[in-house]
């Protein structure tokens, strides 16, 4: 695992929005796996920065983001396809036909799961795959457990993700209590992954990936097992 130690959550965001655009300028065709959550949104700012700027092009890029909230609609303001276009989507150049969230409102999601699947194969799997980090070890919404599932699947939120989520809402009872999430298999095929870790609170999470053992009641743990792990954090995680 390469670990780059920033000074503070601004510096972070930027060298994370150095490494995605290096990836989109050596192919800029890239598969680019995405995250929501308050960690990446200062990356996104840069990025749609470097596109308003014309440094950079987001035109042939395609993009998967990791989860979704269940049952939720698109134009739901909590939902993360919402996230996406405010934060980023709207900003850049991207052709919006081009960028893929699992779909809340789906009938069927189980159905959904195995069709999310299918679109990453048919893309050919991610480059570049972005990822935050739960106070609970969560990554994507693969929560602790005795056994992790492999594949995007539909799954129950933790109380402790319930609530550090419930800030987003006018009230605890409003956050969805499951979510289609892709699974820690899924994640592990992206041939690159960048990992974003900010603020104190993290720093409990970023110990138990840093002890270099693997226990899937603390899922991040599972990328000690990645061969091209890039973790980008601020210095606070690690005093």
């Amino acid at each position: 695992m390469n670990i780059i130690v920033c000074r503070n959550y601004e510096e972070m965001s930027l060298r994370a929005a150095r490494i995605v655009a290096e990836q989109i300028k050596a192919k800029p065709n890239l598969v680019l796996g995405l995250a929501t959550g308050s960690t990446p949104e200062g990356m996104y700012a840069q990025l749609a920065d470097m596109n308003q700027k014309g440094e950079l092009s987001f035109k042939e890029v395609t993009t998967v983001n990791l989860d979704e909230y269940y049952p939720i609609a698109p134009a739901n303001d909590q939902s993360y396809r919402y996230f996406m276009n405010r934060h980023l989507f709207d900003h850049i150049d991207i052709d919006k036909a081009n960028t893929h969230v699992p779909d809340g409102a789906a009938a069927d999601p189980a159905a959904e799961g195995k069709r999310y699947e299918e679109l990453i194969s048919d893309l050919g799997g991610i480059d570049l795959q972005v990822l935050g980090i739960g106070r609970n070890g969560h990554i994507g919404f693969n929560e602790p457990d005795s056994k992790l599932i492999l594949d995007t699947h539909v799954t129950d939120l933790t109380e402790s993700t319930i609530e550090a989520n419930s800030r987003f809402f006018a009230s605890p009872s409003d956050v969805p209590r499951r979510a289609l999430t892709m699974g820690i298999g899924s994640i592990f095929k992206a041939k690159k992954i960048l990992l974003m870790i900010s603020g104190v609170e993290k720093k409990a999470a970023v110990s138990a990936l840093l002890e270099r053992t693997v226990d899937t009641n603390f899922p991040a743990t599972m990328l000690n097992l990645h061969p091209d792990v890039t973790l980008v954090c601020t210095a606070d995680v690690l005093d």
